[in-house]
């Protein structure tokens, strides 16, 4: 696009910033992907934790806690080992 007047001008300005609007929005989104894999120890994956200690220290087995659904099998393994893993430094 040539610009050749004033108008031209501000125009093309309006055109870049609307696109660098949109730009920013895609980089939060991109910023803000899960890539998966193990999660920090964070609030969300300390919750889950206690919550899974909590049945598991009334008695339920391990199957019993993964068939509730609020963790999966190799979760459930990890939270026991690391919950041993704590016992075992008391």
């Amino acid at each position: 696009m040539k610009i050749n007047t004033l108008e031209d001008a501000l125009k093309r300005i309006e055109e870049l910033e609307k696109e660098v609007e949109e730009l920013k929005v895609e980089n939060e989104k991109l910023k803000s992907r899960n890539f998966g894999g193990r999660k920090k120890h964070d609030e969300a994956w300390m919750a889950s934790y206690n919550d899974f200690i909590k049945e598991y220290e009334k008695g339920k087995a391990l199957m019993e806690i993964v068939a509730e659904g609020n963790v999966s099998r190799r979760t459930a393994y990890r939270y026991l080992a690391y919950y041993k893993e704590l016992n075992k430094k008391r």
